[in-house]
């Protein structure tokens, strides 16, 4: 289940693991995020390791662990760094151990990775994806740690500080011989299930007696027969921390599946421990233990996500309550008239918390926290402007206040003490319920806690989030599908020295706070490369000595590159900074400078707004990464007025035209050329420049390729509309169609009604010999025009009589002049199989039908002398029928 944990054998030879002189993985773009202001690192989840996290930060917050664990030196465990020599004996799992918590303590990120740790343990990427037991985890962690340190002055760690004994005992009632077998623990694994709470359930285990009587009798081996007995068991040796495993998770027998036990199960914050022990003769403080650390587990019996609330023993973190709520009590103060002269006067606030303690003196830090709790505002930020340091503060009222000998304590003079002060309900708030001497919540009620003070710290590690919670927000944890697991208690009697209280350095050895200084240095230099690269924007300079106006638009007079500098500036600076920047990279420069705002486009660059307000940040005014700033005079551009802003933007429009034989190139019908306008140019003007000769514009925003649909007509009320106004943006089409070109518009849709790939030219030549001499017209045509429009274009061309058209067709002109058979007049351009820009034959004569054949024929063998002549037949007639019309046509009898 957990890998190779125990698999750590003598040689502690490792090839996989490495500490600094590992193979570095590749960093990720941003720097970790710092601590918040709880000053205290969480641990990332590798995908299901929030059981694993959980334990290790209880762990790391039980001082005495953590600091046995720092004692192992290099000496005696080895280096990450010879992990990878053969002869080299390293004990992986300590040194990743103690290097995860020197990360966890120094290391300003927001959470540490247990990835080293873990590929420690023998863990795969599927291992470290699987959630697993907590309480199963504590003991395997415990017993892998063993075998690692075995041989090293660290070997009876686990023992030292965990490890009980507990006393079965079976009495025999007739000789009184006691017999009694030991078991070691290193937790203790208790009851949820019909149990009020972990009093109640020591009590069950520590107290209460087994008898064997009737006909369930113990055999006594001293009076080797069957007696009455008694069987119980006790507490032989208390651990300096005891571990308690709660057995939330049962099976319905009934049912055959698991189900977790949510019901209400109270533990004190302080326990007694000495109803449960054998020996009962020594000082309570021998018995007492306090609640460091409550592993929680929500969900229910087939997964969850498992989180720690824990005590900060040595007040490593910043512990203060959100500011949200630090707010809400604060509006609540200012709001209670009643109380308005307390809070402007801090004597009453103080001799109020101070009646209200049991203890005749508290530590003055401790009396500074209950203030912050009671008003919802520390004294720094409320009182020390006016009245100094509160420590100062007390002491100038000595007829009030009075200190302890080493003046680390504060209470009030006897005169000044108000009636202690109870609950709502009336009740002394340390009261609890009692059985036989023994305090636990009987009824399923929350039992109160006490409130938090200073040394009393509690936070919600929970994987990389960390959060101060009040001492009170235990009792959430009694009961439900989101319950208490595991209970971590440390002997009261367990004092931190002065020097370990706010000191995360504490008992770190040298080699690791070398490696944690120099990781911060690290950080602290990405976290500057990461905010400067944040923060800084490249600007695109152009200077306008660089520049001409052209065309509607600014144009480099050189290459763009060099027509423009770049400069890398904090975004956070000032435009008069950006301004002072660009003066000292152009020292020739004379006169006022002006900064515009400018974008290139498909026509040139263009300038907008001038950039105004030299106090404002350049994120406040709106300058991006990679913005075109033109450095100008404001006026003019090599002499030459610039309109600047979007009204006057230049729009770059494609030009079509319907294109003569052969041009534009293989395949396309139109000519095309781009056109420079600004967008404030009317309809009229941009007329006048495209067809000065008169002519109809349309526009298609799509393109020439789409539909014809997608054409539309300008009318001669959109003449007095701009260029913007109607729709024209860059890469959009207009077609310009010239007068007799017309035919291809609608006039009462306004729509074009072919499509513009299709539009071009066939040549008509006149063969119809009459007086006037023979020439050549172009006809406008589509590939689905019929042949007979084209000819009465073509007569029309001509200015031939109209009549002429029931004796005439149009016949394709040959490479070499031949005149080739008539199309059919009732054929397509595209059924005539004619290419566009062919050239036809205008000529006397019917063309034939489409049931009809047009045949070729000479008289005589000889090709070369004898004249082409040529008939039109039915497809149906015979061969006989068609020599007698040739020999008609040629004038021979036969």
């Amino acid at each position: 289940m957990f890998g190779d944990l125990f698999e750590e054998d003598f040689s502690f030879i490792s090839n996989n693991h490495c500490g600094k002189g590992k193979k570095s993985k590749p960093r990720d773009s941003e720097p970790p995020a710092p601590r918040d202001f709880t000053n205290l690192s969480g641990i990332k989840n590798q995908g299901g390791t929030c059981y694993l996290n959980s334990l290790l930060q209880t762990l790391l917050f039980t001082p005495e662990f953590r600091e046995a664990l720092f004692s192992l030196g290099p000496e005696e465990l080895g280096t990450l760094d010879d992990s990878s020599k053969p002869e080299a004996k390293v004990r992986i799992i300590p040194l990743q151990l103690q290097r995860l918590f020197a990360q966890l303590l120094l290391l300003d990120q927001q959470a540490a990775s247990t990835t080293d740790l873990t590929e420690s343990f023998g863990w795969n990427s599927h291992e470290e994806m699987r959630q697993h037991d907590v309480q199963e985890l504590n003991r395997i962690l415990f017993s892998a740690l063993e075998t690692s340190l075995v041989g090293t002055s660290g070997h009876d760690l686990i023992n030292r500080l965990y490890h009980g004994i507990v006393v079965n005992q079976i009495v025999c009632k007739e000789c009184k011989n006691i017999s009694e077998r030991q078991e070691d623990f290193l937790d203790l694994t208790v009851a949820v299930k019909g149990v009020a709470g972990l009093e109640e359930a020591l009590w069950n285990m520590y107290v209460e007696e087994e008898y064997f009587e009737n006909d369930n009798l113990y055999r006594c081996g001293a009076c080797d027969k069957l007696v009455e007995a008694s069987k119980s068991a006790k507490l032989r040796k208390l651990p300096p921390f005891l571990t308690v495993s709660l057995l939330r998770f049962n099976f319905d027998f009934e049912k055959c599946e698991r189900y977790k036990e949510t019901s209400c199960y109270t533990f004190p914050i302080q326990i007694n421990l000495r109803p449960f022990c054998e020996q009962t003769e020594m000082d309570d403080s021998e018995y007492m233990y306090e609640l460091f650390s409550v592993i929680i587990h929500k969900g229910g019996c087939y997964g969850g996500h498992y989180h720690v609330y824990i005590r900060d023993v040595d007040e490593l973190g910043n512990w203060q309550l959100q500011e949200e709520e630090d707010r809400l009590i604060e509006d609540k103060v200012l709001r209670d008239t009643e109380n308005a002269k307390e809070v402007e006067n801090p004597l009453a606030v103080l001799k109020g918390i101070l009646s209200e303690e049991e203890s005749n003196q508290i530590p003055v830090d401790q009396l500074g926290q209950k203030l912050l709790e009671k008003k919802g505002v520390s004294w720094n930020k409320k009182y020390r402007k006016q009245y100094g340091a509160l420590r100062k503060y007390l002491q100038n009222h000595p007829q009030i206040f009075q200190f302890s000998p080493d003046e680390n304590k504060v209470g009030l003079k006897e005169k000044h003490k108000l009636p202690f002060k109870s609950d709502s309900e009336g009740q002394d708030l340390q009261s609890h319920p009692q059985k036989n001497g023994i305090q636990w919540n009987s009824e399923k009620k929350p039992i109160r806690l006490r409130d938090s003070s200073a040394g009393c710290h509690w936070f919600d590690l929970n994987d990389s989030k960390v959060q101060p919670i009040k001492e009170k927000d235990i009792e959430k944890q009694f009961q439900g599908k989101e319950s208490a697991y595991m209970l971590f208690y440390r002997k009261s009697q367990l004092k931190r020295p002065p020097e370990a209280r706010g000191n995360p350095r504490y008992q770190i050895p040298e080699h690791l706070l070398n490696e944690m200084n120099a990781a911060n240095t690290e950080l602290q230099k990405m976290r500057a490369e990461c905010d400067s690269a944040n923060h800084g924007i490249d600007l695109h300079l152009h200077l306008s000595s660089c520049y001409k106006f052209h065309n509607g638009a600014l144009h480099p007079l050189l290459t763009w590159k060099e027509s423009v500098v770049d400069l890398t500036i904090d975004r956070r600076k000032s435009l008069g900074d950006l301004r002072q920047s660009v003066f000292q990279m152009l020292e020739s420069w004379e006169g006022d400078m002006i900064l515009s705002i400018a974008k290139p486009l498909p026509a040139g660059l263009h300038l907008y707004q001038i950039l105004d307000g030299d106090e404002l940040t350049l994120d406040g005014i709106g300058l991006a990464d990679g913005a075109d700033v033109f450095v100008w005079n404001g006026k003019e551009i090599g002499g030459t007025k610039v309109m600047t802003g979007p009204d006057h933007e230049p729009v770059v429009i494609n030009v079509l035209r319907l294109a003569e034989y052969n041009e534009g190139g293989k395949g396309q019908h139109f000519t095309e050329s781009q056109h420079v306008f600004s967008c404030s140019t009317k309809l009229g003007d941009l007329r006048r420049a495209l067809a000065p000769s008169g002519g109809i514009i349309l526009k298609n925003g799509s393109g020439p390729d789409k539909e014809t649909k997608n054409w539309e007509v300008f009318l001669e009320e959109d003449m007095k509309e701009t260029v913007k106004s109607v729709g024209l943006t860059d890469g959009c089409s207009v077609l310009i169609l010239d007068s007799h070109d017309q035919s291809f518009v609608n006039v009462s849709s306004g729509n074009l009604t072919a499509f513009t790939y299709d539009i071009s030219w066939l040549q008509v030549k006149n063969f119809c010999r009459t007086e006037d001499e023979e020439k050549h017209v172009k006809i406008t045509a589509t590939i689905e025009t019929v042949m007979s429009d084209i000819k009465m274009k073509a007569i029309r061309e001509f200015q031939l009589e109209e009549e002429l058209a029931n004796d005439s067709c149009l016949r394709p002109v040959s490479g070499n002049g031949k005149l080739l058979s008539p199309v059919p007049e009732d054929y397509t351009v595209k059924e005539a199989e004619l290419k566009m820009g062919s050239l036809l034959g205008l000529c006397r004569g019917k063309a034939p039908t489409s049931t009809q054949l047009f045949l070729y024929f000479i008289v005589g063998s000889d090709q070369n002398a004898s004249p082409e002549m040529e008939i039109v037949v039915e497809e149906t007639a015979s061969v006989k029928e068609c020599l007698n019309l040739m020999l008609e046509k040629s004038g021979l009898s036969g």
